[in-house]
């Protein structure tokens, strides 16, 4: 059963934070649009609150990134991320900042002077959550930043890189164990999605966990169908199973970089929006390219390992791996990419001894017989997995020492029509190739083809919004919004701000941000179809005036619109958008604060805008827009709208 393992009461290193189970409740809903936590995450905040160490093991998609968010939320001191991966970085800041939250991160991508803004911001205070690269965080240029402002707990994202027994060992983690020196009563977390018991007890040892409270959850993803097929004709079978399945964002992993080229080159010219990513591309290129699979101006990755664990994109529906990994942790971490939103997903293996030969010539090659010795047993389990007639899923958490808990429709190929076991042991020399006991079933549709989508032609139109506005403020979609929250609108059909807040994951800035583009888009759905919502459309009323004070960080912002800094400089300063300082002022004229608005809005555009509100109403800003014309911003209308002149139109 999932749940606390080892010490768990822990050693308490920093303060208490007096914080109920009402204030952790309303701001998971208030920011992230839940109404109840995730199995775990509830017990793993707590922890983090009673300033406690923590050790969290929790399978991708669990909802770990939340477990040392929300408690900087809530407490308003800043907290400190560790993370490999500059893209990672990006992706996990560009989210929190579309969600209201000042968030930033430190990292090579930036030059000195953007650093030097950014360090100022952490400084003041205006920075809640901060994400580095751990060479960064124990460097002498960094430390001292810290040092003046001690964080209130750190969190270790990725920490199965700090064990030389992780299949994605990095050097430079190994150094995080000096936070122990520098920061003795500062809390600190390890997360982490894979990790044998090896593993985990290396993580504990070197980063001295051994009392800290420890969460383990289930490592099943019960979205995703793993499926084995023998490799012949391997492309030919690659190219069917796109075909079948439609649209739709997927990874396809190549051991080598050579492979990764031509494959993605074959598809291309099979008309497939294809491209190859390695460790052989230019910096820039290999950039250019993540983003384009993030933002969905490409929809299939090509790739070598090197890419995956900078990948935060929910909405990935297949993992096919074209060449045999390595080892299963391996293939449970890349697999594991597929499906983080919940939605059914496929895991797709091609198998083939020859490629069991490869990775043995390449184990040969290594000095030490001891490296050898594990590599090959690694390996072993590997092609256990891929060819013995045991329920794939079951195996691949007995790997994990998790037992199968049960599984509602078929969960791997061998479920959906069973075959008969060979015996699979790596033979030395090898013989050749060997039968393989999977068989390919074309016509059978996986659990990915036949999820169904309440009002499929609103979703699309959704999708369209949501890469529009994602384009315009230059973020990857699934930070405006997760397939999951589209589906949603989509069969409730919200004719209202109220109605909108109660999908699950739209919170209120989000609501703010993007509700009047979405409410438009369905009303004009129902119009045109007759469809049924689950309320009457009508007019909403005006929004009501806020009578529970500004947030820490809408105050932060105010304080510094009425120092004189302009939008942009705000923006600048704090490591946010400008949409997002439009919404905190917008906020604050709600809340009956005093704002310049002149200083935001020329008065003959505020005059514009309220006459073109006097005509078509307030409720919704694009009739407002298409009424006005070019030459007037999505903000500015909502400004306007915001400020007391504008109580009660309808």
């Amino acid at each position: 059963m999932a749940g606390n393992v080892g010490d768990s009461g822990g050693r308490h290193r920093g303060r208490v934070q007096p914080v109920d189970d009402a204030q952790l409740l309303a701001k998971l809903k208030s920011v992230y649009g839940y109404d109840s936590f995730r199995p775990l995450q509830h017990e793993i905040i707590r922890s983090i609150l009673r300033g406690q160490d923590v050790f969290v093991l929790m399978p991708t998609g669990g909802g770990k990134s939340l477990c040392y968010q929300l408690p900087a939320l809530l407490t308003g001191e800043l907290a400190v991320v560790v993370s490999p991966l500059i893209a990672l970085m990006k992706d996990q800041v560009d989210a929190l900042q579309a969600l209201g939250v000042p968030a930033t991160f430190i990292n090579s991508s930036l030059d000195s002077s953007e650093i030097g803004r950014r360090q100022s911001a952490v400084a003041r205070g205006d920075v809640k959550l901060l994400y580095v690269a751990p060479e960064r965080l124990v460097s002498p240029a960094f430390l001292p930043l810290l040092l003046a402002r001690t964080p209130s707990y750190f969190a270790i994202d990725e920490a199965h890189c700090i064990s030389e027994w992780g299949h994605d060992f990095r050097p430079e983690y190994r150094e995080l164990c000096r936070l122990r020196e520098l920061f003795p009563s500062t809390p600190l977390g390890a997360f982490t999605a894979t990790a044998t018991r090896r593993v985990r007890a290396d993580i504990k040892s070197h980063l001295r966990l051994e009392m800290a409270a420890g969460f383990q959850g289930d490592f099943n993803r019960p979205n995703l169908f793993y499926e084995v097929r023998p490799k012949k004709a391997a492309y030919q079978q690659l190219v069917a199973y796109l075909k079948r399945r439609g649209p739709g964002s997927g990874i396809v992993y190549c051991q080598s970089r050579a492979g990764a080229d031509e494959v993605a080159a074959k598809l291309r010219a099979d008309g497939f929006s294809a491209l190859a990513y390695h460790a052989g591309l230019e910096s820039d290129d290999r950039r250019r390219r993540q983003e384009s699979f993030i933002r969905d101006d490409v929809q299939i990755m090509v790739a070598t390992i090197a890419f995956g664990m900078g990948i935060d994109k929910p909405d990935v529906r297949f993992v096919i791996h074209y060449d045999l990994p390595k080892n299963l942790e391996g293939f449970y971490q890349e697999s594991g990419r597929a499906g983080r939103d919940g939605e059914p997903s496929d895991c797709l293996l091609f198998y083939s001894y020859a490629d069991v030969a490869k990775q043995k010539y390449f184990i040969d090659q290594k000095p030490s017989p001891e490296e050898r010795r594990i590599a090959l047993h690694q390996l072993q389990q590997m092609v256990n997995w891929a060819t013995r007639a045991t329920c794939r899923r079951r195996a691949l958490l007995a790997y994990f020492d998790e037992p199968l808990r049960g599984q509602s429709g078929p969960c791997c190929d061998l479920c959906r029509t069973p075959v008969q076991e060979e015996d699979s042991t790596i033979p030395a020399p090898f013989k050749g190739e060997r039968a393989q006991p999977t068989a390919q079933r074309e016509a059978v549709p996986s659990t990915a083809d036949s999820a169904a989508h309440p009002h499929q032609p609103l979703f699309d139109q959704l999708r369209v919004l949501r890469k529009r506005l994602a384009d315009e403020r230059e973020v990857p979609p699934y930070v405006i919004f997760h397939d999951t929250t589209l589906r949603q609108i989509a069969a409730q059909l919200p004719a209202s701000r109220e109605s909108l807040l109660r999908v699950r994951g739209l919170g209120e800035q989000k609501a703010l941000n993007y509700g009047d583009a979405v409410l438009e888009c369905v009303v004009e759905y129902v119009r045109q179809t007759g469809a049924r919502p689950v309320e009457e459309p009508s007019k909403p009323p005006p929004k009501p005036r806020r009578t529970d004070g500004l947030s820490a960080t809408i105050q932060v912002t105010l304080d510094l619109f009425r120092a004189g800094r302009s939008v942009d400089e705000i923006a600048t300063d704090r490591g946010l958008s400008a949409t997002t300082v439009e919404g905190h002022l917008a906020e604050a004229l709600e809340a009956g604060e005093s704002v310049d608005l002149d200083r935001l809005v020329s008065q003959d555009k505020q005059r514009a805008v309220a006459a073109a509100m006097a005509e078509v109403g307030s409720a919704l800003l694009k009739p407002i827009m298409d009424r006005l014309g070019e030459g007037y911003s999505y903000g500015e209308l909502r400004l306007v709208r915001a400020a007391p002149s504008c109580d009660g139109r309808s």
